[in-house]
């Protein structure tokens, strides 16, 4: 099977992909051009069915093949990249934890998903159309330059009409090939985790891994399945078809219509899953397709669809398997469960050059998880320290590829904050000012006195994500919020030691009155009071210098905000203020 090998060597995977990618398109069309620019078309492709919420999992269904078209596409040579809406599809179920939507709309299963109304409230016509309208915003967001393809519109407007006919008159050879597999067993996993059915659906890629193959009845095999002319739902079964008049008779098992109409005419059914995918591949001239890691078992959709895809004169696409993508501090995603976070929900916490680099810097191949906890902070911390080796000149070549795919594509950099203050910084201030935005103008403009920032558009986006995510994603009881007057039995109860360490704070409060400086003068309070200079190393002291360090922020956090810990202290201190943390800590 055609599946691009993946290295376990630290390189940049998207190049490799893209290397594989050209030199398979001029295969398939030798000597179809003079230069980069006169070659056909390099096709790549991804195939999204908005059944629900359209998740973080399924994103990777996109990235990865956009991420190799944007390489080709730096390289010279025309892409398209095509996500095939399988907008056609059957309605499944009703996915739960979806606003607006209740048990009635299972009156709709079995119906094109163009065919079930949108959730009340909705400005979209249909089901397929709103949860096709979040997601194309996403990718907008994120650089994703794509051409979409509506299977509704496909089927129902005969485009596919001749490859239907074409399918249906070989379709004993489909069906042998079928047949290979219906009895084999999947081999046992070795590695990947065990996964749920709605996880093994997105894993299919492009289409319905649960739906059926048109497997062979009572009046033998037909790979292709109508919709009733009555009910809308696809509980049908051919009962016979004549190749030469292309009349085909069903019946249909939920309301009992039956009919017969000239396939040659009839625009209102679509090939079995199995059947249409290949066919596609064929119809598109696809060379580049990732698919999920389920097919790796016989029988999955990829690998009989290489089989199958000879019979309309086609070629199966390469493409890498994917891993599953999970979320820091939740179980893994599936999109039968309410809840599961979307492209759009990443997008609120994050700027889409961090979501674009979680994507870039992992191989296909390789899980990986997008943080909606306090991990966030650590990731943009990464990010950032990324950033500046990139403009020092000092990241590895993998790390500098992944970093400038992240930022911009082909067409041009993306949006970004001028001045990228620290996340975690610009959640701690967005915490302690709850939405006071001349408050957290004063607190960031003290960040670095030397060069204040006059504007919070200076700071946005990255400062908007981060007030999104405190406001979403903290526990209320995880939140801060600072006192309103002294802890008078707390100070009365001090010893001296720990009167002694506030003098030390407040004394030089005012000249160390920076992000950098504060940062220096809390730590330094223990180990001035321990008689070593404020600026001496931890190899410099004794162990015990963490322990009082420690005990003086506890209770520094206590006499501010009446808890063990919160915000970084020098954050915390500039946005209380010098006058508010002079009267807080007694003096």
């Amino acid at each position: 099977m055609p599946i691009v090998a993946q290295s376990t060597e630290t390189t940049d995977w998207v190049s490799r992909f893209a290397d594989e990618v050209i030199a398979e398109s001029e295969r398939r069309a030798p000597g179809a051009k003079t230069s980069a620019a006169t070659a056909p078309d390099v096709v790549v492709a991804s195939g999204l069915s908005p059944s629900g919420p359209i998740h973080l999992g399924n994103l990777r269904e996109v990235m990865t093949p956009h991420l190799v078209a944007d390489e080709v596409r730096r390289r010279g040579h025309r892409v398209r990249h095509l996500i095939s809406w399988d907008d056609y599809d059957r309605y499944r179920k009703v996915p739960a934890g979806v606003p607006g939507v209740d048990e009635t709309w299972a009156e709709h299963i079995g119906k094109p998903l163009t065919s079930v109304p949108a959730p009340k409230g909705s400005p979209h016509p249909n089901w397929a159309e709103h949860f096709k309208a979040a997601m194309t915003a996403s990718l907008a967001e994120m650089g994703v330059e794509f051409d979409g393809i509506s299977q509704t519109a496909q089927y129902t407007s005969g485009v596919y009409r001749e490859q239907i006919l074409h399918a249906m008159r070989h379709r004993r050879d489909i069906d042998a090939i079928l047949d290979q597999y219906r009895t084999k067993k999947a081999p046992a996993k070795k590695s990947q985790k065990p996964v749920d059915e709605a996880e093994l659906e997105a894993a299919e890629g492009s289409g319905a891994a649960a739906e059926d193959d048109g497997s062979s009845g009572s009046a033998g095999y037909f790979p292709y399945k109508p919709y009733c002319g009555n009910c809308e739902k696809d509980l049908t079964t051919v009962t016979a078809y004549d190749d030469d008049s292309t009349e085909l008779t069903y019946a249909c098992t939920a309301c009992g219509f039956s009919e017969t109409v000239r396939l040659s005419e009839f625009n209102r059914g679509k090939l079995v899953w199995k059947v249409d995918w290949p066919m596609r591949w064929a119809f598109e001239g696809v060379v580049f397709e990732p698919s999920g890691v389920d097919h790796s078992s016989p029988g999955s959709s990829f690998q009989v669809g290489g089989q199958i895809v000879g019979i309309f004169g086609g070629k199966q696409p390469i493409g890498p398997m994917y891993a599953f993508v999970g979320i820091s501090g939740m179980a893994k995603m599936s999109s039968s469960k309410g809840g599961v976070p979307t492209p759009a929900d990443a997008l609120r916490i994050m700027e889409p050059q961090l979501l674009r680099w979680l994507y870039a810097r992992r191989r296909p191949n390789q899980s990986f998880k997008i943080a909606f906890d306090q991990e966030i902070q650590r990731l943009y911390d990464e990010w950032d320290r990324l950033d500046a080796k990139v403009a020092d000149g000092s990241a590895l070549p993998a790390d500098a590829a992944a970093h400038a795919r992240a930022v911009g594509t082909a067409a041009g950099e993306l949006p970004r904050t001028p001045r990228p203050l620290p996340y975690r910084t610009l959640a701690s201030v967005a915490d302690i000012t709850a939405g006071h935005e001349d408050q957290a103008l004063r607190i960031l403009g003290e960040l670095d006195p030397a060069n204040p920032i006059a504007s919070l558009d200076e700071a946005r986006p990255r400062y908007d994500k981060a007030e999104a995510w405190i406001n979403t994603h903290v526990p209320a009881d995880q939140r801060t919020i600072v006192r309103q007057e002294p802890d008078a039995e707390l100070l009365k109860s001090l010893d001296e030691p720990s009167r002694q360490s506030l003098r030390l704070l407040l004394d030089g409060l005012a000249d160390h009155w920076s992000l950098d400086g504060l940062t220096h003068h809390v730590y330094g309070v223990p180990k001035v009071q321990a008689g070593f200079p404020a600026d001496a190393t931890p190899k410099e002291l004794p162990p015990e210098i963490k322990t009082a360090q420690r005990t003086f922020f506890a209770l520094l956090y206590h006499l501010l905000v009446g808890r063990d810990t919160g915000p970084r202290l020098p954050t915390l201190l500039l946005a209380v203020g010098q006058d508010r943390v002079r009267a807080l800590l007694g003096e």
